[in-house]
């Protein structure tokens, strides 16, 4: 796993999309095409203008998943992710081919079995991860399952994750976040060739902290990175406040 602290958000965001961009091409270059999988949430907003402005990306040639879904909520609500990836980055560069999780299914666990399907075919050449303040990854709350034998699985949202939603905005009250969704499993993201993995804020310190610097273990989900061969951190000043900045190849 490397590591690397940038001091703004900016700095971060950049560093981050050019590796990515960098990682798409070289599969693109070697494979004729790259299939990629995104994550959402506030810490990806600045990560993801970025790399819509990377142009060494074939988009044309790409493929893509997203990490997770609320079950119920509408593709048109402000919180849903479909929404926002649509926004943000799907009609901005134009995958030729998006897989977007159906949370709105009348059967949740055969839009599971769909999906997994389909990245069984393709595999992820390239995923984008955040960290969660509770140290989730994707919608793996702890203790996250790091033995489940699914990609996708139908997990119930911890309290905790439910006031992250509310806290960055996208709902007004906790009551109001739904609290079941469709995730990528612990297992399913570390079978992406390469992680990138973005975390800006202070808020994120503590999960950051635990999650690089302490034992691999399910009460801190994404400490599951430290087991990928090809992760790669980005964060800024404050989400590595908490860390020996030793840690850190730059």
């Amino acid at each position: 796993m490397e590591v690397t602290i940038h001091p703004t958000v900016r700095d971060m965001a950049a560093a981050a999309a050019h590796r990515a961009a960098g990682e798409l091409a070289r599969c693109i270059s070697e494979n004729g095409r790259a299939t990629f999988m995104a994550a959402t949430g506030a810490s990806q907003f600045a990560f993801l203008d970025a790399l819509t402005h990377e142009g060494t990306v074939d988009w044309a040639r790409t493929t893509m998943y997203h990490l997770d879904e609320y079950i119920g909520l509408a593709a048109s609500h402000p919180a849903s992710f479909r929404r926002y990836l649509k926004e943000r980055l799907i009609d901005v560069v134009h995958p030729s081919t998006v897989h977007l999780i159906d949370g709105s299914a009348l059967d949740p666990a055969s839009e599971c079995a769909r999906l997994t399907r389909l990245v069984e075919q393709d595999g992820i050449d390239v995923a984008f991860v955040g960290i969660g303040e509770n140290a989730h990854l994707g919608f793996n709350d702890p203790p996250a399952d790091f033995e489940s034998r699914a990609v996708f699985e139908v997990v119930e949202l911890a309290h905790t994750c439910r006031e992250q939603q509310v806290h960055e905005g996208w709902f007004e009250t906790v009551d109001e976040v739904p609290r079941k969704a469709i995730t990528i499993t612990i297992p399913g993201i570390l079978r992406s060739k390469c992680i990138i993995c973005t975390v800006p804020e202070a808020r994120k310190a503590v999960a950051v902290k635990h999650a690089l610097t302490g034992p691999v273990t399910p009460t801190y989900p994404a400490s599951a990175l430290q087991n990928h061969p090809r992760t790669y951190v980005f964060l800024d000043a404050d989400s590595a406040s908490l860390l020996d900045k030793r840690l850190a190849h730059r």
